[in-house]
């Protein structure tokens, strides 16, 4: 089974209300299994264009990852977070495929 990810890039307008998103959120990923490969770090920009922080987030599979976002805990945390900053997320089914 593939593993799932949260991909999301987020343009934060108010940093100080972000963070009651950001403990909010915790308990839905906590619930579901989601753990935090990337968030917020530096990036350095190659090509294109992209919002001023990245988070990936891994889930056991794609199911989980479905849950957790459709969850009431992460729908709590996202009313948090949509007044305060513009987000694109994407859930994503991990490579199960060979590698080089």
């Amino acid at each position: 089974m593939a593993r799932g990810y949260w991909v999301a890039h987020v343009d934060v307008d108010d940093p100080h209300a972000y963070e009651a998103y950001r403990a909010a959120n915790a308990a839905a990923f906590r619930k579901y299994g989601g753990r935090f490969l990337v968030r917020g770090g530096a990036a350095e920009l190659r090509e294109g264009s992209s919002a001023g922080r990245t988070v990936v987030v891994e889930f056991d599979s794609v199911e989980a990852a479905r849950a957790c976002y459709d969850s009431p805990e992460y729908q709590a945390a996202k009313a948090l977070r949509l007044p305060v900053s513009q987000a694109d997320l994407l859930i994503v089914e991990g490579y199960e495929g060979e590698q080089p």
